[in-house]
């Protein structure tokens, strides 16, 4: 019996339902009457999405269809960061969707420092973009999981490698 236990908060997200996700959105607006003939473009690149298409109404459109499909395939909502969308030649507009992944170094001190004031019996070590909680019983375990499933932050949280 291991006399100390730990895991590992994460934030990260299935590629593959992802690009499966972008799938569906492009089939989706192919067929749709009032998006068939907008001419929209949906790249997909390592950290970022962008959406080309003919008006703000229509962004509008494949947003929500973009939304729709990824809840269907249990991605997070909080993994896209949309930002303002700009106007390109020709009357079309482009929108670029950054996608979150990992912690930052600030939202990483914010919770570890959020679990030490809270939890006395674990500690805490951030490594990298993810953070190690570690205690001796799994129950401070158990606690400092729904500790940090209350928090509201901007990025998804995983609970990974428990041990």
């Amino acid at each position: 019996m291991a006399d100390t236990f730990s895991f590992d908060v994460v934030s990260d997200f299935d590629r593959q339902e992802l690009v499966n996700t972008i799938d569906q959105v492009r089939r989706d607006v192919g067929q749709r009457y009032d998006l068939k003939d907008s001419g929209t473009e949906i790249e997909l690149e390592e950290t970022s999405l962008t959406i080309t298409t003919a008006s703000d109404m229509t962004l509008q459109a494949v947003e929500d269809v973009l939304r729709q499909k990824a809840t269907k395939r249990n991605l997070s909502l909080k993994i896209f960061d949309f930002q303002s969308p700009e106007a390109v030649g020709g009357n079309r507009v482009r929108q670029v969707v950054t996608l979150r992944k990992g912690l930052s170094k600030e939202l990483a001190k914010e919770l570890s420092k959020t679990v030490r004031d809270n939890l006395k019996k674990v500690s805490v070590a951030i490594q990298g973009e993810s953070l190690r909680i570690t205690a001796k019983s799994k129950d401070d375990l158990q606690a400092a999981i729904q500790l940090l499933k209350q928090q509201d932050v901007e990025v998804p949280l995983q609970f990974e490698n428990y041990r």
